[in-house]
């Protein structure tokens, strides 16, 4: 079987630092944050009171008028991966049913769409009722709430929190009808829909796919848990936007955000045929699991994310050096941050030390399932424009932090760049991202 190139076409994202991936972009390159005291909802009596939350907007204003109604029954992530996707079609000069239903330029039916998903949490306001209906004895009584917990909940209530709804609306906003797919594997979910995405394209089975991510972890429910896990930062001075400090020694934890982040991915073929502006070819991909018992964590020397890097590293058939650009997960949890720093070392052969990395969530903070897809569009942005960022909150490595993290912005021409992650729950991945200008 042939395979065919795949390469990024469309870019798309919303996030703490604006509603376009325009904006992520610059702001990375200001040194902006987008972490600030929690606006959502009273965090007062949380160990962790700040967040990256994404502006102001209106839904409505995002959805033609016909497909309005449906609105009621999205969850903020899936909102949040609308305005990304739309995003990302009209980056790519494609025209949907969203946009001109007279003039489409796909085909629906050759088109695919990826995305990852986290746990959506449910909103208290609706949840509330219903669990004050199931107390008994003051403590809750689960017999009492499938009795009469569950009559307080409208009959569609559950359609807001499945996480295969995000491509569901999705789709149904841009009329795609290929192959589709939910990845829920939290902070790797958009980097391997990529991946998904990408086979899909080289195998054949559609034309184009849409690909990425959305999650909303500004929630209560959510923060709560991280707290409790103590992932989350608790002491921190000063600005909100001086917490997050991936790789730093003064590392504290994590600050957790919302955002979505889609890409559009066609075959090489069919962009250059179209004369489609082509930001970056997939030439490698790779992913593995953590093999720490203790899954909440990487094992100390990440050989899961080793693995996962040097697949990707092989399937781009590059060695090491050719590399320019490195984004990592980089959490901010000091044991997680070294066990990363170790697996990329040594995926690279030690080159790393030689090799500028970004850490984005200093920025952009940990937006779960999008985390993946907002790096490779940095990565996209950074080899369009020959620049990389400054890092935000880095100060004094870590110890055992054997990376080249750049403190003044770097100007070069990057031909490969890579994009690599992992979860709390063992998943790693990675993308290898190649320039062909």
């Amino acid at each position: 079987m042939t395979v065919r190139r795949a390469v990024i076409t469309g870019l798309g994202a919303i996030t703490p630092l604006g509603l376009s991936y325009k904006d992520l972009w610059s702001r990375l390159c200001e040194g902006r944050s987008g972490i600030d005291t929690i606006k959502a909802f009273d965090a007062s009596g949380f160990t962790c009171q700040i967040a990256g939350e994404v502006g102001d907007f209106k839904i409505r204003d995002h959805i033609q008028k016909s497909q309005r109604k449906t609105t009621k029954l999205m969850s903020r992530d899936i909102e949040l991966a609308i305005i990304a996707s739309n995003e990302a079609f009209a980056d790519a000069g494609l025209v949907t049913r969203a946009t001109d239903e007279a003039n489409v330029t796909i085909n629906p039916a050759k088109t695919a769409i990826c995305l990852g998903a986290g746990l959506i949490s449910c909103d208290l306001i609706e949840l509330a009722p219903a669990v004050a209906k199931s107390i008994s004895d003051g403590k809750f009584d689960i017999r009492k709430w499938g009795k009469d917990g569950l009559d307080a909940l409208t009959p569609v209530w559950l359609l807001k929190y499945l996480p295969n709804m995000l491509a569901c609306h999705v789709g149904i906003t841009h009329d795609i009808q290929g192959p589709s797919n939910t990845i829920t594997c939290a902070e790797v979910a958009s980097l391997l829909a990529i991946a998904e995405a990408t086979q899909i394209i080289q195998r054949g089975s559609a034309e184009m796919a849409l690909a990425g991510g959305g999650e909303a972890k500004v929630n209560p429910m959510v923060l709560i848990k991280q707290c409790l896990n103590k992932r989350a930062i608790a002491d921190y001075d000063g600005d909100p936007q001086d917490a997050c400090r991936p790789f730093d020694a003064k590392a504290g934890g994590s600050v957790f955000g919302e955002a979505a982040a889609n890409v559009i991915i066609e075959s090489a073929e069919a962009a250059e045929k179209r004369g489609a502006k082509i930001y970056a070819e997939l030439a490698g991909l790779g992913q593995s699991n953590s093999l720490n018992a203790d899954y909440r964590h990487l094992e100390k020397n990440g050989k899961g994310l080793q693995i996962a890097i040097e697949e990707a590293i092989s399937q781009a058939g590059i060695s090491p050096e050719e590399i320019g650009l490195i984004i990592p997960h980089g959490s901010a949890i000091a044991c997680d941050d070294t066990a990363e720093a170790t697996a990329i070392y040594n995926a690279t052969n030690g080159k790393a030390e030689n090799i500028s990395t970004l850490p984005t969530k200093s920025m952009v903070s940990n937006t779960g399932a999008a985390g993946g897809a907002i790096d490779v569009i940095a990565a996209c942005c950074a080899m369009e424009a020959g620049v990389i960022p400054a890092a935000k909150n880095f100060n004094t490595p870590a110890d055992g932090c054997k990376l080249n993290i750049p403190l003044k912005p770097v100007e070069k021409k990057i031909k490969y760049a890579l994009c690599c992650g992992y979860t709390y729950g063992g998943q790693t991945a990675a993308v290898i991202l190649k320039n062909i200008k």
